[in-house]
């Protein structure tokens, strides 16, 4: 049985449940996931660190093969067991995707890990708000590009969902969130239209709403 080690509060544990899900795997009857993290500790542990030397959640293994970084998880995952044919894999549609995977780590995440980060992990009187609020306007940029593709196709790569979407609407979500928790620390949020219509398809096609946050996880 494949094991994962990663807080359900964790984003990048999410998109890695998310995807589970979607290739019809379940907790407790085809892999086995492991809190660790944050309260839950277990990640600086000798044992840990020898399956991730980056003491980072999460952490996938199955049988031999042992992995971390979400985005990579989520394309080992649909490659070895994707049994139900959930993803398309045609060239086109695959890259379509791998190109939003890596997006949202080196352009989109930066920014909005800042807010995030400074309004839920930073004591109050730590706070850089100039910071914060910087990145949440340039978040709303970057999201204005997706916003620009979802006005000509149902979902980031194309017309069918991908995994691209996972790592994408995870981020969104909490875009939305935070704004809503902290409006006057984030500055305004851009009335992106397209996005709304494809979170909505998300909430009713897939198993977004099973892991997306109901609300911000503040630990400070």
């Amino acid at each position: 049985m494949m094991r994962l080690w990663g807080r359900k509060s964790s984003i990048n544990v999410q998109k890695v449940l998310w995807c589970l899900a979607e290739l019809g795997l379940k907790e407790g009857q085809d892999f086995e996931r492991i809190d660790a993290g944050l309260q839950f500790g277990i990640n600086r542990s000798p044992e840990f660190l020898k399956l991730n030397p980056n003491g980072l959640v999460p952490t996938l293994q199955d049988g031999d093969v042992v992995l971390w970084e979400s985005n990579t998880i989520m394309r080992y995952l649909v490659r070895m067991h994707d049994k139900v044919k959930r993803f398309p894999t045609d060239v086109k549609s695959q890259y379509s995707s791998e190109k939003w995977l890596d997006w949202q780590l080196a352009s989109m995440w930066p920014p909005l890990r800042t807010t995030f980060l400074g309004l839920t992990r930073v004591p109050e009187a730590e706070r850089n708000y100039e910071a914060i609020q910087k990145g949440y306007q340039e978040a709303n940029q970057l999201f204005g590009l997706l916003d620009a593709v979802l006005a000509t196709q149902d979902f980031s790569a194309g017309n069918h969902f991908q995994i691209g979407d996972i790592a994408l609407a995870l981020c969104v979500h909490r875009w939305v969130l935070l704004h809503q928790a902290f409006p006057e620390k984030t500055g305004p949020k851009a009335d992106l239209k397209n996005v709304t219509r494809w979170l909505k398809q998300l909430e009713t096609q897939t198993h977004f709403l099973e892991f997306a946050d109901k609300e911000l996880n503040i630990v400070v």
